[in-house]
C-alpha cells in the first residue's frame, strides 16, 4: 500500500492508458482533475445515458448474475424435498400417523450444512477474489458444483446427501457475494441499484423453476422424481465457464493491483466502442484517486482492518444491513413446509411456494422502478416496517389451531404471500446495493463476505429454530413464532432507522470522504463533499 502511494507522489511513475505503442502519464493533479470530471460525469448520467454508455458492462453483470438462478434452482431443494413425498419415503422415518418425516435434527441438520459450506466458502471468497480475480475464481467454483452434484444425484442415504449439501454450499457461498460485487465495480452509480439488485431477480427466477420442478414431479412416486432434478443442476455451468471466461476482469480489481492501464483496456470492453479517450482516462483516475483516498485513511485489504478506524463503521452497517434480511425471511423461506404443517395438502403448499417466488420475480421490477425516486434508506425502511406489522399479525392469527380451521392456515399462506412480496419490493433486491456502496474500496469484498457470513450464521440459528418451531411433532408453536420474529424485526428497524445512511447518487470517493468525515447516517443525503479538499458541507 505504502509503495502504491509512492507511485502516485512520482508525477511520471503512473501510466494510465497507452495509445498507438506511446504512453501516457498523469501527474497527481491531474487525477484529482480527472477523478472530479468522471464523478461530474456519473451524477449527471440518467438511466439510459448509463445503459448506452456502458452496455456490455450491463451484459457482463447479467451473465455472472445468472450462476445465482442455478444456485436459486438448487436452493430450492433443500426446502423443497423436505416437503416432498418421494423425497420423505427414500430418506424420512415412518411416524405413527402413517406419514414418512424427515426428522427435525435431520431438516436442521441438512440446512445448517449448507449454510456452514457456505460459510466455508465466503470466506475463502474473501481471500482468492484479492488474490486472483473474479473470474478464475468464479470458473473454479462451476467446475467443483458439477463435481459435488455427483454425490447429490447418488446419494444412498441422507447422510450422504447430507455431504453433498455441505459441499454444495462452498461455491453457492462464492456465487453470493463475488457476483454482486462483480456487478457494483463494472458498473457507474447510476447503474449500480439495478445490476445489484438483478441478484434478488435471478435468484427468484431459480426458486420459481426449481419450486415449478418439484411441483411438476410431485405424482412421480419413484426415486427419479428427485433425481431428475438433480441431474438438471448439471445443464448451466458448462455455458456460463465458457461465459465468464471470455468476461473482462473487475476495472476497480486491476486499480488495485497497481494495473491501471489494463483497467483502461477493460473499461473499453465495457463501454461503447466510440468513447472517447478521455472519457476513460477521466474514470481510471476516479478509481486511482479513490485508491489515494483509501491509502491516506490506512485502508488495507485484510480481514483485521475490518474493525480498525472509519471501517470500523463501515462493516457495521454493512453486516447488520444484511443480517436484517435474514431476520425478515425465516417464516417466507420456509413457507412450503410452513403450510404442510398448518394442514395443508402438498400440493397446494407448492402452488403457493410458486406464486411467492412469482411474486418476487414482479417485486424486483417494481424495486426498479422505486429506487431512484425513494432512494436505498426509505425502501429498507420501510419494507422492515411492514414486515414487522404483517409478522405478528401472523402470530395472533396462529393462536387458534389452524389445522381445524383450514381458512386460517390459507389466510396465514395468502399474508406470507403478500409479505413475500413486498419483501422483494424493499428488503429483498436492495440489501445488495447498499452492501456493496458502503464498504471501502479495499474492504468491499471481505465486508460483503463477513455480512453474507454472519447471514448464514443467523440462517444455522433459524434452520435450527424453524424446524421446531413449525413441526407439529416437536415445538408446535405454529404461526404463534411470529412474535418471535415479529419482535427481532422490530429491533432490526429501530436500529437501521438511526444507523443506515442514504446511498443513492454517491460515488465511491464520496463515500469515502463522508465517512472520513464522520457524517451522521442521516445526513448522508444532504451533505455536499469537495474531492480536492476532502471536506463536506451539511446543507
Amino acid at each position: 500500500m505504502a509503495e502504491h502511494q509512492e507511485d502516485l507522489a512520482d508525477p511520471r511513475s503512473t501510466t494510465v492508458i497507452q495509445e498507438k505503442d506511446e504512453e501516457r502519464y498523469i501527474t497527481p493533479e491531474e487525477i484529482l482533475k480527472g477523478a472530479q470530471k468522471a464523478t461530474d460525469d456519473e451524477h449527471g448520467m440518467g438511466l439510459r445515458e448509463g445503459i448506452r454508455k456502458y452496455p456490455m458492462a450491463v451484459f457482463w453483470s447479467i451473465w455472472f448474475s445468472s450462476s445465482l438462478i442455478m444456485e436459486g434452482f438448487d436452493h430450492s431443494f433443500v426446502t423443497g424435498f423436505i416437503a416432498f413425498p418421494a423425497f420423505q419415503r427414500r430418506y424420512g422415518v415412518l411416524q405413527s400417523t402413517g406419514e414418512y418425516q424427515i426428522p427435525a435434527e435431520l431438516q436442521s441438520a441438512i440446512g445448517n450444512g449448507v449454510n456452514a459450506g457456505e460459510i466455508v466458502g465466503l470466506f475463502l471468497n474473501g481471500l482468492f477474489a484479492d488474490w486472483f480475480g473474479y473470474r478464475w475464481v468464479m470458473m473454479t467454483c462451476l467446475f467443483l458444483m458439477m463435481c459435488f452434484i455427483f454425490l447429490q444425484f447418488f446419494a444412498t442415504s441422507i447422510y450422504m446427501y447430507l455431504g453433498a449439501e455441505i459441499l454444495l454450499g462452498i461455491p453457492w457461498g462464492i456465487f453470493q457475494t463475488l457476483t454482486t460485487t462483480y456487478a457494483a465495480e463494472v458498473c457507474p452509480n447510476v447503474l449500480r441499484p439495478y445490476l445489484t439488485m438483478l441478484v434478488s431477480l435471478c435468484w427468484s427466477i431459480g426458486y420459481l423453476l426449481g419450486t415449478s420442478v418439484l411441483r411438476g414431479f410431485l405424482s412421480m412416486s419413484s426415486e427419479w422424481a428427485y433425481r431428475i432434478p438433480f441431474a438438471l443442476q448439471w445443464v448451466l455451468p458448462i455455458p456460463l465457464m465458457i461465459g465468464i471466461y471470455l468476461a473482462p476482469e473487475s476495472p476497480w480489481w486491476l486499480v488495485r493491483k497497481g494495473r491501471a492501464e489494463e483497467a483502461g483496456e477493460t473499461l473499453r470492453r465495457l463501454r461503447r466502442k466510440d468513447t472517447p479517450e478521455e472519457e476513460i482516462a477521466d474514470t481510471v483516475a476516479m478509481m486511482m484517486y479513490t485508491v489515494k483516498l483509501e491509502n491516506d485513511m490506512q485502508s488495507s485489504s485484510s480481514y483485521l482492518d475490518l474493525f480498525k478506524g472509519y471501517d470500523l463503521r463501515r462493516t457495521e452497517i454493512t453486516v447488520l444491513t444484511y443480517l436484517i434480511q435474514e431476520l425478515c425471511a425465516p417464516l417466507v423461506a420456509y413457507i412450503v413446509y410452513f403450510l404442510e404443517q398448518a394442514g395443508l395438502p402438498s400440493t397446494s403448499s407448492f402452488d403457493f411456494g410458486m406464486g411467492e417466488y412469482a411474486l418476487a420475480i414482479v417485486g424486483v421490477f417494481i424495486a426498479w422502478y422505486l429506487v431512484p425516486k425513494v432512494g436505498r434508506r426509505t425502501l429498507l425502511l420501510s419494507g422492515t416496517l411492514f414486515m414487522t406489522a404483517t409478522t405478528f399479525l401472523i402470530g395472533f392469527l396462529g393462536i387458534p389451531d389452524t389445522t381445524t380451521h383450514a381458512g386460517i392456515a390459507y389466510a396465514i399462506g395468502s399474508i406470507l404471500l403478500i409479505e413475500y412480496f413486498v419483501f422483494f419490493i424493499t428488503i429483498g433486491p436492495i440489501i445488495y446495493t447498499i452492501v456493496t456502496e458502503i464498504p471501502s474500496n479495499f474492504l468491499r469484498t471481505k465486508s460483503v463476505v463477513l455480512a453474507r457470513a454472519t447471514y448464514n450464521v443467523a440462517v444455522l440459528i433459524f434452520g435450527q429454530l424453524v424446524p421446531h418451531m413449525v413441526q407439529t411433532t416437536a415445538w408446535n408453536w405454529g404461526a404463534k413464532a411470529g412474535f418471535f420474529y415479529g419482535g427481532l424485526m422490530g429491533l432490526g428497524l429501530i436500529w437501521a432507522y438511526f444507523r443506515v445512511p442514504e446511498t443513492k447518487n454517491r460515488t465511491f470517493a464520496e463515500m469515502d470522504i463522508l465517512f472520513k468525515n464522520r457524517v451522521a447516517a442521516r445526513d448522508f443525503s444532504t451533505t455536499k463533499v469537495d474531492l480536492a479538499t476532502e471536506s463536506v458541507v451539511d446543507h
